[in-house]
């Protein structure tokens, strides 16, 4: 029941407001102060690597997993859908991170942990022309909503982004 009233409160929120306030946001003084950074790889599509040699996980979102796992089973186990036919939706993540992401100069802001329990620094990944990374990924349809308390700053967007995404069959959602 609260799941439902969530979603309809976001949908309420979503016309009320519109998604203007979803496309590209401005960078804030205190990321702008960041130094910026270059993307050097991307290990899957909510995973990628600095220049300076960094792996950053970004916050509040999940793609489905590329390479083989535990998480990997459990997700097929939970969705009824074969490992292959995940990793496949996986790889289109990843291919979407790496046109978004690859090559370009990017700001990381944190929110309340700095790393998660693998050692891979948690942030909120802005590149240079002002496109918040996370919320793009799960607009686009690339990626689910995975709210990490403490880690919950953008937990509200993320939601809306995704039931955009849903709504309007982008990227995975497509069929």
């Amino acid at each position: 029941m609260f799941k439902n009233t969530y979603r309809l409160a976001c949908g309420v929120l979503l016309i009320l407001f519109g998604t203007a306030f979803l496309q590209k946001d401005t960078l804030s003084e205190e990321i702008k102060k960041a130094d910026p950074v270059f993307v050097k790889r991307v290990v899957d599509g909510d995973t990628i690597v600095l220049s300076d040699k960094t792996r950053v996980r970004l916050i509040g979102i999940d793609t489905p997993e590329l390479h083989f796992s535990r998480k990997l089973l459990r997700d097929s186990k939970r969705s009824g859908r074969d490992t292959a036919s995940i990793q496949k939706m996986g790889e289109l993540a990843m291919e979407f991170t790496q046109s978004l992401c690859l090559g370009k100069k990017v700001r990381l802001e944190y929110d309340v942990e700095r790393q998660d329990r693998y050692g891979r620094t948690l942030a909120y990944v802005w590149l240079d022309d002002g496109t918040f990374a996370n919320a793009e990924i799960v607009k686009s349809g690339y990626a689910s909503v995975m709210t990490v308390p403490p880690n919950v700053k953008y937990a509200d967007l993320f939601v809306m982004s995704a039931a955009e995404a849903r709504e309007k069959k982008r990227g995975l959602w497509k069929e």
